[in-house]
Formats: structure tokens, C-alpha cells, sequence
């Protein structure tokens, strides 16, 4: 092989991640013109990305980004969780969470069709289905206070918006939701439509149960009162023990502090999509094939 067109292969390797001979068959394919085999390697890479289009992709990592006033979570997910530990897809979701955050696209759409190219060169290099699943952007006021904190490498990322000046607290607000995975802030939040379903469910349960059934209606009421109560404070963050101190509730450490939460998002890969079972000597076998 000629040393101009080893040369131009590892240009082409250096700059699309490709194999050798994928490389070496662009060149040949574009009379050695670099820009031209990038193109046809992107090409292909299209081609790979529409073929993988059933897969699915529920590995992946979530990342946070906070700049001043403005943060940024996202989860990005390929198809294995080894590639989501390679330095490639990290690199990735880094590029792609500083390009959203500096752009501020208006919803997912827009923010795919504002990343394609770096998805697209992505796919080449990696060589699996990627998908850009979801992202907010979050404002704050100059007296509020960002918290973050990213769990295993990115497998939970939560942002949490603190009406009030205390870091320290933000942070360990971050982790406790990371923890806890509260689905409300106050016992207020929860809509009226959830109680009352679950107070239907405890009173179709204490019907069933023997060591209830003679009570007097008033303190039936009270008890399934006291289950419901019970079942929403675990998802309540105030009412939550507190991570770095269980001795206090997170709602007295906000007390003591003089601060509340504003808001707070919490992400965790693949929550929601339903994970396709394979039978790795199925799956083997059918690349042999």
C-alpha cells in the first residue's frame, strides 16, 4: 500500500472514527479525496443508522450543565451500556449538552435537528444507535441557587433550583432526590385526583381486613387518612429523613436554613422504556448469518 494512501487513511481515521478498511474502501471509492470519502463514511453511517432503527436504545447517560443563571439536563442512550462508558459517547453527550445550553432550542424536535451532524458522526464512530431522548433548560433568579449532582458516572442526573443562597444544602438536596426519587416537593403538589384514588384503593383494602372490618366509620376514616398520608410522604421530598443527617426531615433542615426548593428534575437512563430481552447466542448467530 502506498505510504500517501496510508497517510490519508489515518487522516480519515483520525477525523471519523472509522475502521481501516472502511477507511481505505472510501478513499478508493473518491480517488483519495479526503473531504469526499468523509462524506461517503457519513453516508454509510446514515445508511447504519436507518437499519438500526428498530433497535432500541435504552442505555445511555444523563449529564447536567449549569452556567450562571441557566442549567441544562439531558439523557442521551445507545443501545449497550458498554458504549455509554466508552470516552466517545461521553464526549458526546458533553458536546451535545454545550450546544443546547448555548443555543436554548425550543423543545426535542429542534434540538435533534440542531445536533443531527454531531449525532450522525457519532453513529459512524460508535457504530450503534443513538438517541437524543430528552432535556430541559432551567432559569433562576439572581437570589436562588442551582444544586447538582450526577450518580454513577451519569446512570441519575438532578437539578434542583433553591430559593435561597446555601450551596451546601443545594447539593445535598440534589443527592437526596438522586437517592429518594421523590415525586412531589410538598404534600400541596400532589394533586387532589391522586388522594382520592389512593384513599378509594385503602378503602377497598380495609374492607379485606379482618382486624378492621368492626371498626366504627369515624376511625376508619382516620386510619385510611393516616395509610394515605404514610404512602405520600415517602414521595414527598420535605417529608422525607434526611440524607446526610436521617435524624432531621428535609423540611426541618429547610427551616433551620430559611430556604425552600423552587423546582427540581431528576433523570435516570432508561426510566420508562421497556428493554428488548435477547438471547446472546441468538443474537451471535444471527450476525454469523
Amino acid at each position: 500500500m502506498a505510504s500517501n494512501v496510508i497517510e490519508l487513511i489515518k487522516v480519515l481515521r483520525d477525523r471519523t472514527g472509522a475502521g481501516m478498511m472502511d477507511c481505505k474502501k472510501a478513499l478508493m471509492e473518491t480517488d483519495c479525496d479526503v473531504e469526499k470519502a468523509v462524506e461517503w463514511l457519513r453516508e454509510k453511517g446514515i445508511a447504519k443508522v436507518a437499519k438500526k432503527a428498530s433497535r432500541i436504545a435504552a442505555e445511555g447517560l444523563t449529564h447536567v450543565v449549569v452556567n450562571g443563571n441557566e442549567a441544562l439536563i439531558l439523557e442521551i442512550n445507545s443501545e449497550t451500556d458498554f458504549v455509554s462508558k466508552s470516552d466517545a459517547f461521553k464526549n458526546l453527550v458533553v458536546e451535545v449538552a454545550n450546544v443546547v445550553l448555548a443555543s436554548k432550542p425550543a423543545n426535542i424536535e429542534a434540538a435533534k435537528a440542531l445536533t443531527q451532524d454531531i449525532f450522525t458522526n457519532a453513529t459512524i464512530k460508535i457504530g450503534e444507535k443513538l438517541d437524543f431522548r430528552r432535556f430541559e433548560l432551567v432559569t433562576k433568579s439572581d437570589d436562588q441557587t442551582f444544586g447538582s449532582y450526577i450518580h454513577m458516572g451519569g446512570k441519575i442526573s438532578v437539578l434542583v433550583v433553591e430559593n435561597g443562597a446555601n450551596a451546601e444544602v443545594a447539593k445535598g438536596l440534589a443527592m437526596q432526590i438522586a437517592a429518594n426519587n421523590p415525586q412531589y416537593i410538598t404534600t400541596s403538589d400532589i394533586p387532589a385526583e391522586a388522594i382520592e384514588k389512593e384513599k378509594a384503593v385503602q378503602m377497598e383494602a380495609a374492607k379485606n381486613d379482618e382486624k378492621l372490618k368492626d371498626k366504627p366509620e369515624q376511625a376508619l376514616v382516620k386510619i385510611i387518612e393516616g395509610k394515605v398520608n404514610k404512602i405520600f410522604a415517602e414521595s414527598v421530598l420535605v417529608k422525607q429523613d434526611y440524607l446526610l443527617d436521617p435524624s432531621q426531615k428535609v423540611e426541618q433542615v429547610l427551616t433551620s436554613n430559611k430556604i425552600s426548593v423552587a423546582k427540581f428534575v431528576r433523570y435516570q437512563v432508561g426510566e420508562g422504556i421497556a428493554k428488548r430481552e435477547e438471547n446472546f447466542a441468538e443474537e451471535v448467530a444471527k450476525q454469523m448469518n
